[in-house]
Formats: C-alpha cells, sequence, structure tokens
C-alpha cells in the first residue's frame, strides 16, 4: 500500500518556490493563450494540453510526430474491443507516491464526470476497466474505437490517492503527475513556474527551471521577447513576421500548421442555413485567397478540407469551390434569399491567428450576397462553453485531431448530438446528417486500415462538398521566435505544444 507523502511534499514545494522565486529561470517563454486549470482532465484546449505534458504523462507520448512508450511500455490489441496494457514499472509521482494500476484504473474512471472532466466522449466510450496486477490493466470499449491508443498521450494519470484525498480546488491547482517538471508557482493568468523532475522516469530534463508567461496580446508579446524580457514567444504575430524576420538578435522558426481554421454551419429545419444551396453560395462568396494574402500576410494556407495530410482521412483530391460572386447570388436566388437574411456568425478573438479579423473579412463577403452578419466576437474563455452548449447557429472555430484520426474528430464534431453516447460534443451548431452518421458508425467495425481510411476520406468529401457542413478557410502557419544568443535547441511539434523536456540549450 502507497504511503501517503502529501505534508512532505507541501513543505518540499514551498521551499522549491521560495527558492526559485530569487533566480531567474533558465528558460522563459511567452506563450499566446494560458492555462485555464492544473487538473489535467478540467481542459481539452491545447492551450491546457500543453502544459500539463510538463507535469503529467498518459500511457503513451507523442515524440518526434510518432506515438512511443510511456507509462506504458507496451499494449496489446486482441480484438476490436480490447486493449491490454503493460505498466512501466519504477515509476514515481511528484509527491513519492509509486505508479501503479490503481492510478490508470481511477484515472479513467475520472473522466466520465462532467464536473472535473472535458474529456467525458472518451469516458463514456468505456465498459470496464480491469486490473490483472500492480502492473497489468485491461480497458474494454463499448464500441469499436479504432484511434483509442492514438489518444492515450492526451489522457494524462493521476496519482489516486492524493487526488482522492483532496479538494477539486485544490487539484485544479496543485498538479501531482509523473511528468518531468513540477509546478512550483502559479499565478492564473500571469506567469508560471517549473523545476526539473530529477528523478523523472526518463531521465531528468536539461532545462532545470522553466517561466511560461501568457501574453495573448500579439504585439506585446513581441515588444516582451525584443526587450529580452523572455527568451522565445509562440505564436509570432503576422503582421509583424517581417519585421521579427528581419532582426539580426532572433531567430525564426516558420512552418506549416496543422490546424485548419473553418465556418461550421447549422442546417436545422426553418433556417436559411438549412438549403444546401445557401451554403454553398456562403461558401463561394467568401475570397478566400484575399483572406489569405490581407488579413494572414500570406502566413496561411488556403484548404478545402479541415484533417492535414498527417491526418486519417485527408482526402488529396478534394478543391475548394471557387470563388464565384456572380454563381452565389444565383444560388441565393433559386434558394429564394435573393433580397438575402440576417445570421450570428460568432468568433473568438484571443484563440487563433487573427481570428476577429477573420471574421470581419468573412461578414464583408458574405453581406456582397445579401447577407447581414453580425459579429459575435468574444474571448475564448466565453466562446467555447457557448459553442458546447449549442448556442450559435454560424460561427469560425479552429481544430486540428490530436490522434491523427479524423473519426475522433468527426464523432466529436459533426456526428449528430447524442449525449447518453458522447457523440457531437464540439457539434455546437447541432449539424445532423443522417447519411453522415451511418457512414461515420460503419468505420467503427471496419478491421482493414486502409479500407476505413478510404471511407473516411468519402466521408471527407461529403462533408466539405457534398453537404457542406463545413466551410473551410486555411491552415495556419506555426510561427516561434528566438533570442539568438540564448543558443535554443528548439523543434516546434505538429500539435504545437511547448513540452520542455524536449528542448535544449
Amino acid at each position: 500500500m502507497k504511503k501517503t507523502l502529501l505534508k512532505l511534499g507541501v513543505v518540499l514545494c514551498l521551499s522549491l518556490m521560495a527558492a526559485t522565486a530569487m533566480a531567474a529561470a533558465d528558460l522563459v517563454v511567452a506563450v499566446d493563450s494560458p492555462p485555464r486549470t492544473m487538473n489535467p482532465h478540467g481542459s481539452d484546449a491545447d492551450a491546457n494540453l500543453s502544459v500539463m505534458a510538463n507535469f503529467f504523462d498518459g500511457l503513451l507520448q507523442l515524440t518526434g510526430g510518432k506515438f512511443e512508450p510511456a507509462l506504458a511500455e507496451r499494449y496489446e490489441h486482441p480484438d476490436l474491443l480490447t486493449w491490454k496494457f503493460y505498466l512501466r514499472k519504477g515509476v514515481t509521482f511528484h509527491n513519492g507516491n509509486t505508479f501503479d494500476a490503481q492510478d490508470v484504473k481511477f484515472s479513467f474512471e475520472r473522466l466520465n464526470n462532467p464536473e472535473v472532466s472535458e474529456f467525458t466522449n472518451t469516458g463514456k466510450s468505456l465498459d470496464t476497466i480491469e486490473i490483472i496486477d500492480d502492473y497489468t490493466v485491461v480497458i474494454k470499449t463499448k464500441e469499436p474505437i479504432q484511434w483509442f491508443a492514438n489518444n492515450l498521450h492526451q489522457i494524462f494519470i493521476m496519482d489516486k490517492e492524493s487526488t482522492e484525498a483532496r479538494d477539486v480546488g485544490d487539484v485544479g491547482q496543485n498538479p501531482i503527475g509523473t511528468g518531468a517538471y513540477k509546478l512550483t508557482e502559479w499565478v492564473k493568468g500571469s506567469y508560471l513556474r517549473m523545476a526539473a523532475n530529477e528523478n523523472y522516469w526518463e531521465g531528468a530534463p536539461p532545462i532545470k527551471t522553466v517561466e511560461v508567461n501568457p501574453i495573448t496580446e500579439s504585439s506585446t508579446r513581441f515588444a516582451a521577447l525584443v526587450s529580452g524580457k523572455v527568451d522565445m514567444v509562440t505564436g509570432v504575430p503576422v503582421e509583424l513576421f517581417e519585421k521579427v524576420a528581419a532582426n539580426p538578435k532572433l531567430d525564426v522558426i516558420n512552418r506549416p500548421a496543422r490546424r485548419a481554421i473553418f465556418l461550421a454551419l447549422g442546417n436545422a429545419q426553418g433556417t436559411p442555413t438549412a438549403d444546401i444551396r445557401v451554403r454553398k453560395a456562403m461558401y463561394m462568396a467568401i475570397n478566400e485567397d484575399e483572406i489569405v494574402e490581407k488579413v494572414m500576410r500570406g502566413q496561411a494556407t488556403p484548404t478545402a478540407q479541415v484533417p492535414d495530410a498527417a491526418t486519417i482521412g485527408f482526402n488529396p483530391d478534394l478543391k475548394r469551390y471557387p470563388y464565384d460572386l456572380a454563381m452565389a447570388k444565383q444560388l441565393m436566388k433559386e434558394a429564394g434569399y435573393e433580397k438575402g437574411f440576417e445570421i450570428t456568425l460568432a468568433a473568438p478573438n484571443d484563440r487563433y491567428v487573427q481570428d476577429a479579423k477573420i471574421a470581419e473579412a468573412v461578414a464583408k463577403y458574405l453581406a456582397k450576397i445579401g447577407i447581414t452578419v453580425n459579429l459575435d466576437v468574444k474571448p475564448k474563455s466565453v466562446f467555447f462553453p457557448e459553442v458546447q452548449e449549442a448556442k450559435h447557429n454560424f460561427y469560425l472555430i479552429g481544430w486540428l485531431d490530436g490522434a491523427f484520426d479524423m473519426g475522433r474528430t468527426y464523432f466529436n464534431l459533426i456526428h449528430s448530438y447524442d449525449k447518453e453516447r458522447g457523440y457531437g460534443t464540439w457539434n455546437g451548431t447541432r449539424f445532423s446528417d443522417a447519411d453522415m452518421d451511418r457512414m461515420l458508425q460503419s468505420t467503427t467495425n471496419i478491421v482493414d486500415q486502409a479500407e476505413r481510411a478510404k471511407v473516411l476520406q468519402d466521408l471527407n468529401k461529403l462533408t466539405m462538398i457534398d453537404k457542406i457542413a463545413w466551410i473551410p478557410l486555411h491552415y495556419q502557419q506555426d510561427i516561434y521566435a528566438l533570442h539568438k544568443a540564448k543558443k535554443i535547441q528548439f523543434t516546434p511539434r505538429a500539435d504545437m505544444w511547448m513540452v520542455y523536456k524536449e528542448i535544449s540549450k
């Protein structure tokens, strides 16, 4: 039985906080979005998962674009419903407690509690979790989930004993994981500091102390870099890209992002967007090339779909509908909306590159075919809960699939909403189409992965071209800037997470 070391852990943590506060961190980073909570299941937003990946581990981890062993050394998948994991021995949590199968069972069962988890769709998919011995666990799902293993790098494992002994508020403030770093101080919305876990199972990370400063305003973030207050920044503003690139003291790393920006549309009966001709007209009225050139300053790539080329379901044959104002007006006329209509477009103003300006551009384009767009632009802290509560029929959002599988995304974003089965949790417009649902559900029982990928490609075409549930816009660019003098060795991850054990000097 584990020995509880919470009191000792608190004393050590306070001492470490005091020591860290007196000295500058080895690496100071400005990020474009802050974490919401230290509860590893409390937010499925990338900004939160990125931070949690430093304090916690999953059964698997994503390294260099490949899924590799983490807290599970290996696993077996004997049938479509069964996943057997052989756990790593000798791993301890930050408080000294030993990691074992009880922690895995507890962590996965916890996912089903909406009060502490935004991963309830995963939680609802689980049937049984059986502990074979201290280091062997068998998980059975209710239905086949082809991407189950690929999702495990972001299902973080918690210490059962200490989590049960603490209240929800404390769990959300003080993370106790097995990760490469320990939290030393967090002032929500201002900064957080972390120190290397010298007993980390993979070996102590090379960067010993890290300070993370969330600075949502892009020009302020850039100013912090130029002034030397931070060593590197994420999310270099596109309007300042050329200026940053020209600065001899800075290195710029620029790579195509996996994240697609798109417009979600509802098809509720009685609304104008229930008519496919209206949805197609809206698509063809938007000049995406101009958005890339003028709004994104060339730092984006137009796309005809949401999945990127690395994601199962990406369809290389899809082409964007052309920008054609005359055809868009004709479609509006055929649908009986020659005089247009009024609609509200919701969007965040602090989550994606130029998100509010993209929404403004879309509104101007749609005005040319008679659609009066009322913009409802707001902070992401307000916007995203509203999407999950289905308060919008038309909104701008971004997405990349962390499991590299569009089947997972479609069950989350486009399947008809089904609370009990955990389907459509991010289908904020409540778009519903029986043909799409049937095609998606058919993929769960396909054993041949090439065949399954083909069905997902067909579903991709159905979503983007035939049904136009979404209007895809572009893939973002991931842009980072670093001080040359700091000699930071950094390779961006495909998921944009900042995992500091992967960084060195």
